[in-house]
């Protein structure tokens, strides 16, 4: 069985109930639910929340609620590995063979269907624990510099400060949007920023971490412009 795991706790602090404000006409964790619905690759599309209003949006949209997160797994510093980890044990124990498990960030608005299937072909393919897409840095990162309280700079790399930026090795960051893996590398802790993990490549404008409300102003102007006809 595959199944997608959607991360959704209630206590958002610098976007108050940001799983649930609606983002281009919709609750902003409807547009993760629907792509991973259009992909059809999924047998159940769950939500692991400790929230009852997200979890009833998450209803009205078609995905799961098989049980509620506890506390201990619903505050500021819980990592992702665990509360995905957490749904896969209580799915495995209510008798689920689950063969992958793709955890799906809820505040994802720009994720498509067609690189969920396109990771997914890639864990596969690669025979590895995870898959998830990186995009590039849109400035040479052996370039970037340091700035303290006096407003001093310093390189981190002086070695390049002569290098070409077209001779200077690509940089790729993670996009944050969602991650394949198998149970046994969610359930065992298995870094997803290793050599466990294959990735596939996101083009930079279908990019946006949304973690305060300038992230949240400039993605939905990034989607009006991408999107809107």
């Amino acid at each position: 069985m595959r199944v997608a795991i959607i991360p959704a706790r209630g206590g958002s602090k610098r976007i108050p109930r940001k799983n649930i404000k609606i983002f281009a006409g919709l609750p902003i964790i409807a547009h993760s639910i629907k792509a991973a619905q259009d992909s059809e690759l999924f047998d159940r599309i769950i939500v692991t929340t400790d929230d009852d209003e997200i979890a009833d949006v998450a209803r009205s949209f078609g995905a799961e609620i098989p049980f509620m997160r506890p506390k201990e797994l619903s505050d500021d510093h819980t990592a992702t590995i665990p509360v995905i980890a957490h749904a896969i044990q209580v799915l495995q124990a209510n008798g689920d063979d689950i063969e992958t498990a793709c955890c799906i960030y809820a505040t994802a608005p720009f994720i498509r269907s067609e690189d969920i299937i396109r990771a997914y072909h890639a864990l596969i393919t690669h025979h590895k624990q995870y898959a998830f897409p990186v995009t590039t840095f849109p400035f040479p990162i052996w370039r970037g510099v340091k700035r303290d309280i006096e407003g001093n700079i310093q390189m981190f790399w002086p070695e390049h400060f002569a290098t070409r930026s077209q001779d200077l090795e690509e940089a790729y960051h993670d996009v944050g949007q969602f991650y394949w893996g198998t149970p046994d590398a969610w359930l065992s802790g298995q870094p997803i920023f290793s050599d466990a993990a294959t990735s596939i490549v996101l083009p930079r404008h279908l990019v946006q971490d949304i973690d305060t409300p300038e992230d949240w102003f400039r993605a939905e102007l990034m989607h009006k412009a991408l999107f809107s006809s």
